[in-house]
This record gives structure tokens, C-alpha cells and sequence, in this order.
């Protein structure tokens, strides 16, 4: 892997620079929510409240309204704490909504509209100065004409946005706040601010467990910098606060002390087990042959990932995103969690998806235009008849 260099590009990721990403964004999010109003009008069902009013936007919406402190008890002995859930999205909820009409739903769908936009934002500035900064230094060939890390930037972004699972970043869940935290914790990173780099990093862990992969990922560059040292070791310190802060409030919220937290995820059966869940859940497949499909469906989806990784490896992509990436990609696959949730959680390693940015960059730009456009339609038919059947969870 490259050794980090933290000097800045003489191009900085303005606005007017990733106007072309954000505008290619909204469109494939704008036809996501129109494949799901015209999908869900069929149905007779009500659109927004598939994105703003199940799941876990319930749980978000009742903890910004009253607080920490509900729970349900099944029959199976489990229980369902909102403990379980990060406090950084149902507080701007509250905050959204002690200032504005709306509800708390609509805080939410408006937090997380916003928060797209600054996470697309986001991959696009860590993809452009990557690649940027290759062809500055002439060790990445550019074969197509004009725009440079730009334009793989681009790509980037609309790939993210055309995840199959990309409805998701509409939701009124706190995947993209997460994201778009993650991207510019990274991108100050990959730039040499640090205070910026772990505070946002801080915030991160106030919003998702996986919030330690931005820890991780700033301790790391951290380590391996030839920097200065005060800011850095400054922007250590602070990275870990938020999540630490709150495992030890709900350690102490419950009585249970540092590992109190691991007690409320095991209620609703999350917890971390090597993959090894996933793998009988997988095996469980191919006790029958339609199931046998899926199963090998799940085999080749997991392979994908795991090459996709690799290949961010030998593509030598800077030790922040290999870390923050690598991390997130062990706790989606090895965690015991909901197994229909998995392909949401790798939602934020969008650091996988540089190597297939390239590779689009590197087409003629009417191809890479069908091949997005074809992407675009299948993720945003996909996304509807998800959302109005069993997912996500």
C-alpha cells in the first residue's frame, strides 16, 4: 500500500467541482423515488411512509420524540431496546423539528435527504484527490480524455448512488448521515487535518456501532504520518469520544458497566461471531433446490466484496480507506446480525467501489453513460419492489 501523504491538491472539492456528481446523484435518487411512488401507488400503499415510518426510523422517531428508555419484550424471551441506537440522528431530529413544522418523521427524511447529498459530496472529494493526486504524479495512466480524478470522482458517486440497496440513502435511517460523516472524516484525513478529522470521526461514532472503522482508519493514518505531532495526536484523542461515550453512558444506563452495550445489541441478536451465522445461514440454503439459488447468490455476492477488496489492495489505495473499508466490510460479514440487513451495512464502504469507478472512468463517455443509465433503472426497480416487500429490515 502507498505511504500516506497528507500534501494538499491545488484543486479543492468545491461546489462547482462536484457539481456534476451531486446533479448525477439527485437524478438516480429522483428516479429511486419515483420507481417507488409509482410501485407503491400499485400496491396501494403509501411511499413515504415506507421511507420515514417502518423499521428502524420507528425506533429513531420514538427516541427523538421521548427518549431513550423503550423497550419490547417478545415471547421468545428477547428484547428490543432503543438503547441499541446511536444518538447522533434522533438528535437532529429533535432539533429539526423543535425549530421547524415538521414531524419527526420528517426531520429524519429531511436529515437523511441532506446527508446524501454531503455523503455524495464526500466520496467524490476522497475519489478525486486519490486519483487525482495519481495522475499528478504520474503513476496512474489516464486513457480518456480530460477530467482526471474528476471524472473518476463522478463515478464514484454514481455508483454509490446505484447500490441495489441504494434506497436506503432516502430513508430516514442513519446510513448516510454515517457515510457522509465517514467520507469527509477520511477525506480530512487524506489532507492533513486532523482536529477536522477526528472530530468528525467522533461524530460518526455517535451515529453507528461502525463508527470504530473511522476510528480505526484516523488512528491508523495517524500512526503511519511523518506529520507534525500535536495536531495529530490531538485528532487521536478526540476520534474514539463518541463512541466510547456513549457504550460507557449505556454501560452505565443499564447497570452493567463497559460491556453493557454488547447486552442490549445480544437482545435483539446482533453480536460478533467470526461469520460464522452467516456461513450456516448460507449452508441452510442449499438444503432445498429453489433456496439452493440463493445460496449461490450469497456465495458469489461475498466473493465480490472480498475481491473488490483485494483488488483496492493491490490498486494501493492510501492506508486510511483500506482500513476504514476493510473494517466495515469484517463487521457487516462477521456479525450475527439480521442476515437480510447485511448488504445495507456495507452501504458506507464505498471505498470498494473505486476500482469499478475506474474501470467506468476509463470507458468512452456514451458507454459509461448506457452502462449507468441501465444500473440506474435496475437498482431503482429493485429498490421499490425491496422496500414494499421484506426490506430492509
Amino acid at each position: 500500500m502507498t505511504a500516506l501523504d497528507t500534501r494538499p491538491l491545488p484543486a479543492h472539492p468545491t461546489l462547482r467541482r462536484a457539481a456534476p456528481a451531486l446533479l448525477g446523484y439527485a437524478a438516480v435518487r429522483a428516479l429511486g423515488l419515483l420507481a417507488l411512488a409509482l410501485w407503491s401507488a400499485a400496491r396501494d400503499k403509501d411511499a413515504y411512509k415506507l421511507l420515514t415510518a417502518r423499521w428502524d426510523s420507528l425506533w429513531y422517531s420514538r427516541v427523538a420524540e421521548l427518549g431513550y428508555g423503550y423497550e419490547v419484550r417478545l415471547p421468545n424471551g428477547d428484547v428490543h431496546s432503543n438503547l441499541a441506537f446511536f444518538p447522533l440522528l434522533p438528535w437532529l431530529e429533535r432539533l429539526l423539528a423543535s425549530v421547524t413544522p415538521m414531524s419527526y418523521a420528517d426531520a429524519g427524511f429531511a436529515v437523511s435527504a441532506v446527508a446524501s447529498l454531503a455523503a455524495a459530496w464526500g466520496v467524490f472529494a476522497v475519489t478525486d484527490h486519490v486519483y487525482g493526486r495519481r495522475e499528478e504524479e504520474g503513476r496512474e495512466a489516464r486513457p480518456w480524455k480530460g477530467g482526471g480524478g474528476r471524472r473518476v470522482g463522478v463515478c464514484a458517486v454514481l455508483l454509490w448512488a446505484v447500490l441495489p440497496v441504494g434506497i436506503v440513502q432516502s430513508m430516514a435511517y442513519s446510513e448516510s448521515l454515517f457515510t457522509a460523516l465517514a467520507a469527509w472524516s477520511l477525506y480530512a484525513v487524506l489532507t492533513g487535518r486532523w482536529l477536522t478529522a477526528g472530530a468528525l470521526a467522533l461524530l460518526a461514532g455517535l451515529t453507528r456501532p461502525v463508527g470504530l472503522a473511522v476510528v480505526a482508519a484516523v488512528w491508523a493514518a495517524a500512526i503511519a504520518s511523518s506529520a507534525p505531532g500535536r495536531r495529530r495526536v490531538l485528532g487521536m484523542l478526540i476520534a474514539p469520544l463518541g463512541a466510547a461515550g456513549y457504550v460507557l453512558w449505556v454501560g452505565h444506563r443499564t447497570g452493567k458497566g463497559p460491556l453493557g452495550y454488547l447486552d442490549v445489541q445480544a437482545g435483539w441478536r446482533n453480536g460478533f461471531d467470526g461469520g460464522a451465522a452467516f456461513a450456516r445461514f448460507v449452508a441452510d440454503k442449499f438444503t432445498s433446490f429453489p433456496s439452493a439459488l440463493a445460496g449461490v447468490g450469497l456465495i458469489v455476492g461475498v466473493g465480490l466484496v472480498i475481491w473488490l477488496y483485494v483488488t483496492c489492495v493491490r490498486q494501493r489505495q492510501p492506508l486510511p480507506l483500506l482500513v476504514y473499508a476493510g473494517v466495515v466490510t469484517a463487521l457487516a460479514l462477521c456479525a450475527s446480525s439480521y442476515f437480510g440487513s447485511k448488504p445495507r451495512l456495507l452501504l458506507p464502504a464505498f471505498p470498494l467501489l473505486l476500482p469499478l469507478a475506474l474501470a467506468l472512468a476509463r470507458l468512452r463517455t456514451s458507454r459509461s453513460v448506457l452502462v449507468t443509465g441501465v444500473v440506474a433503472v435496475a437498482s431503482a426497480v429493485y429498490g421499490a419492489f425491496w422496500l414494499n416487500g421484506s426490506g430492509p429490515p
